[in-house]
């Protein structure tokens, strides 16, 4: 007797990667609608693998340029440009034969996605390490060399020393490793996504910790950046501790 649909969808689900293909070819002969269905879209999940498979392994040209000095790390910034809170850096090795897909500009993620490869980078990276430059650090030194010391700090928590530095597009004072700025280097190379990704998640959770002693601000939600409900906030309230005072001169 032939399998119901439902039990036919069941195998499809619960197969792993290598039996999708033998499953399709199994069924592609069954015809009821169906089938037909859960065949084509079995086939159109595998081509978007593939795709996703061939587009990581584009993003790993740096690493692999530079792989032969020893361990290649990546370093992004997230929190530049809000009226409050830190700007944090984050600092990842990534090990050679690095699996992981789906890395990208974390702005290009959504905040599901960037909570799931956190995780997965955090299990799976050689070394991580995360820096930090509080409001009033960026207001005494500037926003551009707060977010250098972030950096420098992210790269002093790594457990593993780099041989090389891939950048987003910056080079870092006072570092003596070598290293490589990459103009959009986060959505360009492997590391530097990664690092995105999870400086991202830190300031983003960081906020969300905020937004609990200072709800008035909406920082859940707006992530300490000048939206215009932030700014009429702003106005009505006056700054927070977490306010970058040289960033509010035009609101407060």
């Amino acid at each position: 007797m032939n399998k119901s649909i439902a039990e036919i969808k069941m195998e499809f689900e619960q197969a792993e990667e290598s039996q999708v293909d033998i499953l399709c070819h199994a069924y592609e002969e069954d015809s009821r609608a169906g089938v037909q269905n859960l065949v084509k879209k079995a086939r159109r999940s595998q081509e978007a693998l593939k795709k996703e498979r061939e587009r990581t392994e584009q993003l790993k040209e740096f690493e692999r340029k530079y792989e032969h000095l020893g361990y290649v790390c990546g370093i992004d910034e997230v929190g530049r440009g809000p009226l409050a809170g830190p700007v944090v850096a984050g600092a990842v090795i990534l090990p050679r034969d690095c699996q992981i897909l789906y890395l990208n500009d974390s702005k290009q993620l959504s905040a599901k996605k960037r909570d799931e490869l956190y995780d997965i980078i955090m299990e799976e990276a050689v070394a991580v390490g995360i820096g930090y430059a509080s409001p009033a650090r960026i207001d005494e030194i500037n926003i551009l060399q707060a977010t250098y010391e972030a950096m420098r700090e992210a790269v002093g928590k790594l457990e593993v020393k780099p041989q090389i530095l891939l950048n987003d597009a910056v080079t870092i004072p006072e570092v003596v490793i070598p290293q490589v700025p990459i103009i959009k280097g986060d959505a360009r190379s492997i590391s530097i996504a990664a690092a995105s990704i999870v400086a991202k998640v830190t300031r983003d959770r960081l906020m969300v910790e905020y937004d609990k002693l200072m709800p008035e601000y909406g920082l859940a939600s707006n992530k300490g950046y000048g939206s215009a409900e932030h700014i009429q906030a702003l106005k009505q309230h006056g700054p927070s501790p977490i306010h970058r005072a040289s960033f509010i001169t035009h609101f407060c």
